[in-house]
């Protein structure tokens, strides 16, 4: 049996792709391991770091992928508390465990640590700015997996969506069946990303040999505002037989929400291609790929 890549989370996006690669052509030899609530409970660092530890010296994985995480954006605002020790402290007690253990640590992050005030796209070094709760418990959550241990690999991505779960493209989907018209923010773009391909980067990366700690970019190529995504998901269904509705652009202001959003949430990527060779496809090529996945689900019915 090969040695497992083991995966913290389980029901998120790029936790269930991760678990969906490892049974899959494109890794052939690929076992992967998840590892999750109950078992193993992120607002509980200490425990948590427990737990790891004891799959860790039971699998002796190839490497750990830390894709779990509170999301709830909005939410934080109110629960910043409980965000920071789900997305700083106990990254960083995992990040110590795999440093005793030297086992790679693969850790997600996200456009948020940005204040999004940028007019091109994000370069790993530019200065980060939070302007909210749950980007400061992820730019937290950085430094304190790097302070445990230099050698992981942060990678912060963007816009994240999938077939499955909560995410933007089955939000506009279903909003559709109930209505012609849905109206999106035009003045905020971003780099959507499919979570299949974070899915086959990440493990391509712990896969590898040679690894090389610091963070890293990993979204998909292009840029989009949302409204524009919005009009691509609703063509792209509309080809397939699935909901369509008209959109309308709207400002920020007009969608006010409790924790504001970056106004750029366009990361370029290149360093991850330089150092290990990987780059997500196009936005517009895994929108198409969500697409059809949902399809074949007969979730555009």
């Amino acid at each position: 049996m090969s040695t497992p890549t083991l995966v913290i989370g389980r029901s998120g996006q790029v936790a269930t792709a991760l678990a969906a690669c490892g049974q899959s052509s494109r890794f052939p030899s690929l076992e992967v391991a998840t590892l999750a609530r109950p078992d193993l409970d992120l607002s509980d660092p200490e425990r948590a770091a427990a737990t790891l530890s004891r799959a860790v010296k039971h699998m002796r994985p190839n490497a750990v992928i830390n894709a779990a995480a509170y999301t709830a954006v909005d939410k934080a605002e109110d629960e910043e508390d409980l965000a920071l020790r789900i997305n700083a402290d106990a990254p960083g007690a995992m990040a110590q465990v795999t440093r005793d253990a030297d086992i790679p640590f693969l850790h997600l992050s996200t456009d948020y640590v940005f204040d999004g005030n940028k007019a091109g796209a994000y370069h790993e070094d530019d200065p980060t700015g939070p302007t909210g709760a749950y980007g400061r418990s992820k730019r937290a959550g950085e430094a304190a997996v790097m302070a445990a241990n230099p050698d992981a690999m942060i990678f912060r991505t963007a816009w994240v969506y999938s077939a499955g779960g909560h995410n933007f493209v089955r939000t506009m989907l279903r909003l559709a069946r109930d209505r012609d018209h849905v109206s999106v923010v035009d003045d905020q773009v971003g780099s959507p990303s499919y979570a299949d391909d974070i899915a086959a980067a990440l493990l391509t990366v712990a896969q590898s040999g040679p690894k090389a700690g610091g963070v890293y970019h990993l979204a998909g190529g292009g840029q989009v505002s949302w409204y524009g995504f919005a009009r691509a998901i609703f063509a792209a269904s509309k080809d397939l037989g699935g909901p369509y509705a008209e959109v309308t652009p709207i400002a920020t202001r007009d969608y006010p929400t409790p924790a504001k959003r970056p106004a750029n949430s366009v990361l370029n990527s290149d360093k991850a291609d330089r150092t290990f060779g990987v780059r997500l496809p196009d936005w517009q090529n895994g929108l198409k790929r969500c697409m059809t996945a949902l399809k074949d689900a007969g979730e555009l019915a």
